[in-house]
C-alpha cells in the first residue's frame, strides 16, 4: 500500500492551471514577507493532512467507499469552510458512516491516498534542515499513520482523532478528549507541541478554516490551495500558495 501511495496518480482539476496561478498569487496573503521570513527560521512545521499533504479528504473517501459519499461531503464542506463547528460536523459524519475497523483497513488497501505534488520533497528538505515536522489533523490516526510512514514522520508526531471500536472491530464512537476533535482544536494541539518540545517558531500549513485558527501559537499560517481553493482560507492566510516548490526553495536556502 505504501508503494501505491507514492505512485498512484489521478487528474486534479485544481492543478491544471497551477503555473498561471503561481504567477498571479505568489505574493497573496496578509503578511507574505513575514511568512517567508518565519519559514526560513522556523524550528517546527505542522501540516494539515486532508487536501494538503494528500489530494483527498480521508473521511470523504471512506464515506464514498461505504456508500455515504454525498451526505458526508456536504458536512465536510461546511466544516472546512468554517460554517459549522468542527465537532458537530465530525459527530454527524461518523454517525452517518459508522466505520468498522475492518472496513477502514479495506478502504485504505483499495483506495490508497495520493500525496500532493511536491509535498514529499518539501518535507524531506525540512528534515534535512532539522526542522521538526508534525501532522495535525481533524482526520483519523488509523488513516494517517501509513502516510506518516511514507514521509518518514514518526507516528508520535501525529495529533489526530481516534475512532473507537469494540473487540469485534465495530464502530463505537470517537475520542472527544483529542484536541483535534473540536473547534479551536488545532491551536490547542500546537500549544501542546510547543510546551512539550520547546519550539519558538511554529508554522501551520493547511487548506481549511480550522488551520487558520492555529495562529497563534503558530507565528505564521500558510494557506494551501493546490487541492481546495477556499476564499475563507485565502483571506486569513499570511501567505497563500498553490504549490510547495517555493516553500522548498526557501527552506533549502537556510
Amino acid at each position: 500500500m505504501l508503494t501505491r501511495l507514492l505512485t498512484r496518480s489521478s487528474p486534479l482539476l485544481p492543478l491544471l492551471s497551477r503555473s498561471t496561478r503561481l504567477m498571479s498569487t505568489s505574493s497573496v496573503g496578509l503578511d507574505v514577507l513575514g511568512a517567508k521570513t518565519a519559514l526560513k527560521s522556523c524550528d517546527c512545521v505542522c501540516f494539515d493532512v486532508d487536501s494538503t499533504v494528500i489530494t483527498e479528504e480521508g473521511i470523504d473517501v471512506l464515506a464514498e467507499f461505504l456508500g455515504k459519499g454525498e451526505e458526508v461531503s456536504a458536512w465536510t464542506a461546511k466544516a472546512m469552510g468554517g460554517n459549522v463547528k468542527f465537532e458537530d460536523a465530525l459527530e454527524a459524519r461518523l454517525g452517518l458512516i459508522e466505520p468498522s475497523k475492518p472496513k477502514i483497513l479495506e478502504c485504505l488497501e483499495k483506495h490508497p491516498f495520493e500525496l500532493s505534488p511536491g509535498v514529499q520533497k518539501f518535507i524531506e528538505m525540512l528534515h534535512s534542515k532539522n526542522v521538526d515536522v508534525w501532522l495535525v489533523s481533524g482526520g483519523f490516526r488509523i488513516m494517517i499513520e501509513p502516510i506518516a510512514s511514507v514521509l518518514n514522520i514518526p507516528h508520535e508526531n501525529i495529533l489526530a482523532n481516534n475512532i473507537l471500536h469494540n473487540a469485534d472491530g465495530d464502530y463505537t464512537g470517537f475520542d472527544p478528549e483529542e484536541p483535534t476533535s473540536r473547534d479551536l482544536g488545532k491551536p490547542a494541539a500546537l500549544s501542546t507541541i510547543q510546551s512539550s518540545k520547546g519550539h519558538q517558531n511554529i508554522i501551520m500549513i493547511g487548506d481549511g478554516a480550522t488551520d487558520a485558527q492555529a495562529k497563534p501559537p503558530a507565528v505564521a499560517f500558510i494557506g494551501y490551495g493546490g487541492v481546495q481553493d477556499r476564499d475563507a482560507v485565502r483571506e486569513k492566510a499570511d501567505w497563500f500558495v498553490y504549490d510547495f516548490e517555493e516553500l522548498t526553495d526557501i527552506v533549502s536556502s537556510r
